[in-house]
């Protein structure tokens, strides 16, 4: 299943999507690279529902393209079924926008992560769901590097324990810019798209010990997070993230061969039994020019038969990581 899901998205970009309406909600920075993607998938028929004329002007550039102002609430009832809907509006309403696509008949719904940073929400909206299609948009699990550990690593013979680090660059976020919630939460606003990467390797954690420490004004659960367990796949794992000092995302695994290191994740390094130095492993994008993983996403929403053999994080799913981020951040409810 692992080679015959890295041969699918080597191949995504052959697939033919020319036919395939999308309407995309929202009109900021992600949803511009949403915009891209579909572009670089040759689908014509693409629809992008903004609260302003001003905020769509970016996506004047793509060809064919319908833009509507106005807000998601005073227009989608006025947007005939699509093929894909993408929800790509500010974190806090998520989950209010696929409310009300799903009560407005659309049935194929992608949700930007994490889709809530409250697990109720995602509760509330599964809750929902008869025969639509919803998942959450987790892009990093689509990347070329993480496919390419995930079958390097079954050659090997599996992955024998896992560490990883999901520190973040307080000195970039953009404070001021969301509610106060996505920040309190942050963990599950932004450090979920490493945590993820390591668990979908190893299986989700049977037991785990965390540990914060220190204390931000803006995220008072803790600065520093120190933790341990074993997966469901009894694979030990170890994770230690200091958002007052320095260090960055990455993810390393080792199996009875090599290490292998996702730092960036972006790209990936191995490390042969015997040696100390990291040697880089040629990675192939079906889309160079896209942020990594978007395009491949969307061709699985559309593609069922994909989905079965690359697979997608559904709101159950989603749940379950929310559940995982509280305890290792000590986030209440």
């Amino acid at each position: 299943m692992i080679k015959q899901a890295y041969d699918e998205l080597t191949k995504i970009s052959l697939l033919d999507f020319h036919d395939k309406s999308v309407l995309i909600i929202g009109s900021g920075n992600i949803a511009n690279e949403y915009a891209i993607a579909l572009s670089k998938l040759k689908i014509k028929n693409i629809t992008v529902l903004g609260n302003t004329e001003e905020g769509l002007q970016k996506f004047r550039q793509f060809v064919n393209f319908k833009l509507i102002h106005g807000g998601y609430e005073n227009n989608l009832s006025s947007i005939e079924k699509k093929d894909l809907v993408i929800v790509a509006t500010p974190i806090p309403i998520l989950t209010k926008t696929t409310k009300l696509a799903i009560e407005n008949g659309q049935t194929r719904i992608l949700i930007e992560k994490p889709g809530s940073v409250f697990k109720d929400d995602l509760i509330y909206l599964e809750s929902l769901i008869k025969k639509q299609k919803v998942r959450i948009a987790y892009n990093r699990l689509f990347y070329p590097s993480f496919h390419k550990l995930k079958l390097l690593a079954e050659k090997d013979g599996g992955i024998t324990s896992c560490k990883f680090d999901f520190t973040e660059w307080i000195h970039t976020i953009p404070f001021g810019k969301y509610k106060e919630e996505v920040y309190k939460r942050w963990g599950i606003s932004n450090s979920l798209h490493v945590i993820s990467m390591a668990f979908e390797l190893i299986g989700m954690p049977e037991k785990i010990s965390t540990y914060q420490n220190g204390k931000l004004e803006w995220h008072p659960s803790g600065s520093v997070f120190v933790g341990s367990g074993i997966s469901e796949n009894k694979i030990p794992f170890s994770y230690h993230a200091n958002w007052n000092g320095g260090g960055r995302w990455g993810v390393e695994v080792v199996t009875k061969e090599n290490i292998y290191r996702l730092i960036p994740l972006e790209k990936l390094y191995g490390l042969s039994k015997g040696s100390t130095e990291w040697k880089e492993i040629v990675v192939e994008s079906a889309f160079p020019k896209v942020k990594d993983g978007i395009a491949e996403e969307i061709a699985v929403m559309l593609d069922d038969d994909l989905e079965s053999k690359i697979g997608m994080i559904s709101l159950q799913k989603a749940i379950k990581y929310n559940e995982i981020a509280e305890v290792i951040f000590g986030y209440r409810d």
